[in-house]
């Protein structure tokens, strides 16, 4: 991300966002896990996106990224322009907002930013909210994959997993991790996985966001995750690990990857090696 062709930084905090709140060239994305959330107040002007639209919702794989064509239409829906700049947020702490940017990098559409613990830490700084639906401007968007390295497939991640190079960060709960509970047809984990849930990555005395950098570094390190590895991350359907994957930038990470299908596709195949 360069910061000539960026309004905001990667990691915004809500009062930088309210000084650019009614700049057009901003579109603040509201994708939050609970529909009423939104209706209950939301950042004045937000869009609403129900998450559901982030995924496929068909096939083997419901929860894989759409056909280009289907984004093409959603992000038109929304009103993105190639020089619009996205800003995302949820209320529960960064997971959909964090899948929705990932998508927008798979796209190529890198000017986005995430509001730093969502619509938790805007009412919390007092900040005014609206209860009006804001319907944006319909807009022509192509969406094209034009980052793929941001996507991992499960054929590369099967070659690949005694690549010393390579990292996976696994965001369920240590319960999913250790196989002692899910609803896959196979449970546990990809060999040489480590787990950092990742609500474990949120600062519950500040409004659920990203916990102290150099603190999650550390711990991350400890566990054999390095700034210089390709991490890939991925949960139960890269819901939970949009958000890991959106740490990882914001921490240095610059090879930070996403195994979409998850463990909805990993769990549940006869030919994919797993540990518990």
């Amino acid at each position: 991300m360069s910061s000539e062709s960026n309004l905001l930084p990667l990691i915004v905090e809500p009062d930088q966002l309210a000084e650019v709140i009614d700049d057009p060239q901003v579109l603040i994305i509201d994708v939050p896990l609970k529909a009423d959330s939104y209706t209950a107040g939301h950042v004045p002007g937000a869009v609403f996106l129900d998450h559901r639209r982030l995924l496929r919702g068909d096939g083997e794989v419901p929860n894989d990224v759409p056909e280009e064509d289907a984004l093409s239409a959603l992000f038109s829906s929304l009103g993105l322009t190639r020089d619009t700049h996205v800003v995302a947020y949820d209320d529960e702490g960064g997971g959909w907002a964090g899948r929705l940017l990932w998508t927008l990098e798979l796209i190529g559409h890198t000017r986005y930013s995430y509001l730093n613990g969502g619509i938790h830490a805007w009412r919390a700084e007092g900040l005014p909210v609206s209860t009006e639906d804001h319907v944006p401007e319909p807009s022509d968007y192509q969406a094209e994959f034009l980052h793929p390295q941001v996507l991992i497939e499960r054929e590369e991640l099967a070659e690949r997993l005694n690549d010393k190079h390579l990292a996976i960060w696994d965001a369920r709960s240590p319960e999913e991790y250790r196989g002692e509970k899910g609803k896959n047809k196979h449970l546990g984990h990809i060999p040489r996985a480590i787990n950092m849930e990742w609500t474990d990555a949120m600062d519950r005395e500040r409004q659920l966001r990203i916990r102290d950098y150099a603190e999650l570094i550390t711990e991350l390190e400890a566990q054999g995750l390095t700034p210089d590895m390709e991490v890939i991350t991925h949960c139960q359907s890269h819901h939970r690990s949009g958000f890991t994957w959106l740490v990882g930038k914001a921490l240095g990470f610059d090879r930070m990857r996403a195994y979409a299908g998850s463990w909805q596709e990993w769990g549940n195949r006869d030919d994919t090696p797993i540990e518990k």
